[in-house]
Order: C-alpha cells, then structure tokens, then sequence
C-alpha cells in the first residue's frame, strides 16, 4: 500500500472533529441570506468523512464545481456518520456529498429524514461486502463458519456507527450462524487498512468488512465473498443530501448537483486519482486532472 496515504488517513481520522459546533452555514451565519458578503451565490457547507473515500473524493469535485458557479464552499471533516446526520438535519451541514440512503444508513433516514432534502443519487451501484485478499482459498460467506481458526476468529470492520457495520452485526454475523466464532472488531476505516495492509504484505489469512467503490479493492486484491443468503443487502445508489430547504436556498446549487451522474469508470478513476495518484492536500488538483481526463463526465460539468 501507499505508505504515505495510510499515514494520511491516519492523521486525519485523529484530527476530524466528532461534533459541528461552531460550525454554520455561511448563510445562517448571514442571517439566512442567499447572497454571500463577498459578491458570491452564498457559502455551502459540505460535510464528509475523510476515511470515507467516496465522499472525500466527491466532496472535492462539488467544491470545484460549485465554486465555479458562483459559491463559496467550506469543508467540514468528521469522524462518524452519525454527526454528520445529525449536523445535515440542525443545518449546521448543507450537503453530505456521498451518503448511502437507500441501506446502508436507512437507520438515519429513518430518524433524520424529515429534515433532509434528497439532491438526487450520482452512482447506482453501490454495495457491502464482506472480503478477503485473493490469495485466499475461500470463496462463500458459508465458508468461513468452518474456518474461524484461520482468521483468529476475527472480521475488521471500520467506525462502530457505521452502516456497515450495522449491517454485519445485526444481519450477517446472525444469518450465517457466526456470532459464536467470530468477533467484528471497530474502531476506524484507517484501523482496519492498517491491519489490512499487514496481513497482505506477509499473505496472512484475514477478513474485512469492505464496500464498492473503495480504492482499497484494488489497491489489495481484495475479493468479495459470495454472499448466498443476501445478509449485505442489494446493490444501492449513492446520493447527494442536503438540509431542509437547501434547493429552495440555493437553486443554481441544485440543478447542478441533480445534473451529476457517474458510471463505474468514471467513479473509480475520480477516487483513485483523490486518494492514490494526487494524495493528501493535492485533491484539488486531482480533481482538475480529473476534470480535464473527463470532460463530458456529467451534463452539468463546468470545465472552467
């Protein structure tokens, strides 16, 4: 693995905040005008999870974007999608710019959702997965009851208020009969790479919780386990969410956002170049080599 993007993650899962306070939309802060102080549309506040590579990368290409519109943009950093809901639904966030509502947070929908506004999903082939490195000589979810030793009894998985995490504790581990052998350990997503990356470094048997899209696939050779019984849930779509009000506040912001679609390729390629090729604190060229390598990525796109 890229030594210096783990040491990255690592940092920034420290550092990022748990709770917003303090933090206000610029709008809020201007008492609820559209109109930024500075000439601008207004300033959007975009709250991700920096370990959460979807949203980083996403979080990136709608600050280009929306600062080319007009906007000012800040980012917010946190640790837990719990606050981050939380933060969206008070308006202290106003746009979670890669959120899994359809599944994997359905819980927080469930509890937020009268209080967010739905901008629209951009990639529709999202899904949890149970994985392990490809050297690995199984294949099934069944499989791994029958070999609990191998792996010390063990699956890493990332932030205990995770949807994922959820899913595995609450559906997985019971459908398959593994809550006797196996223990699901969290902590956080750079924790779980960490492991990762000294397991396959020395070949050792290990099991992960693990998502798609995530860099971290291919950067490991990681396979999903078949997954017979259903337990990680369909496929589903990622979306951009935003506050009460939010296209009503901002309309140009809107359009633009429901504009943005992307497909596997263009999906992968965008992480990859945020995360791996460009790294900590050069997003923002990423996404300019991003941009120039996929000029006609969705039809809203602002080349300049």
């Amino acid at each position: 693995m890229n030594k210096r993007h783990l040491t990255g993650l690592v940092a920034l899962g420290a550092a990022a905040s748990l709770t917003l306070a303090g933090c206000a939309s610029g709008n809020q802060a201007q008492g609820g005008s559209n109109e930024g102080g500075d000439g601008s549309l207004g300033t959007i506040t975009l709250g991700y999870l920096p370990s959460w590579t979807d949203g980083l990368s996403t979080a990136y290409l709608l600050e280009d974007q929306l600062e080319k519109i007009g906007y000012t943009v800040e980012l917010e950093e946190l640790t837990e999608a719990g606050p981050l809901y939380t933060g969206l639904a008070q308006g202290d966030v106003d746009i979670y710019p890669s959120a899994w509502p359809e599944l994997t947070h359905k819980s927080y929908m469930d509890e937020y959702g009268d209080k967010i506004e739905d901008l629209g999903a951009y990639y529709e082939n999202a899904k949890l997965t149970i994985a392990v490195p490809e050297y690995v000589d199984i294949d099934s979810i069944e499989d791994l009851a029958d070999n609990a030793d191998r792996f010390n009894g063990t699956i890493y998985g990332i932030e205990p208020g995770a949807g994922l995490t959820k899913q595995t504790q609450e559906s997985m581990l019971p459908e398959y009969g593994l809550e006797g052998d196996f223990e699901l350990v969290t902590s956080s997503t750079a924790a779980m790479l960490t492991e990762l990356d000294s397991a396959t470094a020395a070949e050792k048997d290990i099991v992960v919780t693990s998502w798609r899209p995530f860099w971290a696939n291919e950067m490991y050779g990681l396979k999903d386990l078949e997954d017979p019984r259903g337990a990680m849930g369909d496929a589903e779509a990622l979306h951009f969410l935003g506050t009460a009000g939010f296209a009503e506040e901002f309309p140009e912001a809107a359009e633009f956002i429901a504009g943005i679609k992307l497909d596997d390729e263009q999906y992968a390629t965008l992480e990859d170049m945020v995360v791996n090729e460009y790294g900590e604190g050069k997003e923002a060229d990423a996404v300019d080599a991003w941009l120039e390598a996929n000029p006609d990525a969705f039809d809203t796109l602002v080349a300049e």
